[in-house]
């Protein structure tokens, strides 16, 4: 488990986790423009995402939309997802992940820009 706070690196940019307890996490997650998340699902936990700063497009299983700052979307347990920094600017936003299961290993990648499994 990682201490709140600490910043980890990806190969799209970075997230820290602000606050995490049983059942509950919250992360500060910015994307690198021109990158993207792997297309992911997790089996035992949703997600609560709020863009902060810059602006994204979202995909939530067969739907995709441009996410602006102050807007928000849910992601249900086994949905399809990913987020794309199509802009010049740094993409932030904020995650509040809820579940019984909230580890890192939770993710099963369909499709990912840098070949992780």
């Amino acid at each position: 488990m990682s201490p709140a706070n600490a910043r980890e690196e990806r190969p799209w940019g970075w997230f820290e986790i602000l606050f995490e307890e049983p059942g509950l996490k919250v992360k500060r997650i910015m994307v690198k423009p021109g990158l993207r998340l792997s297309l992911q699902s997790h089996e035992q936990r949703a997600e609560n995402w709020v863009i902060v700063q810059g602006k994204g497009l979202f995909t939530l299983d067969d739907r995709t939309f441009d996410l602006q700052p102050q807007q928000s979307v849910f992601i249900p347990k086994k949905s399809r997802h990913r987020i794309e920094n199509p802009g010049s600017d740094e993409l932030v936003f904020v995650e509040v992940q809820t579940g019984a299961y909230l580890g890192e290993d939770d993710i099963t990648r369909y499709q990912d820009d840098f070949d992780r499994a």
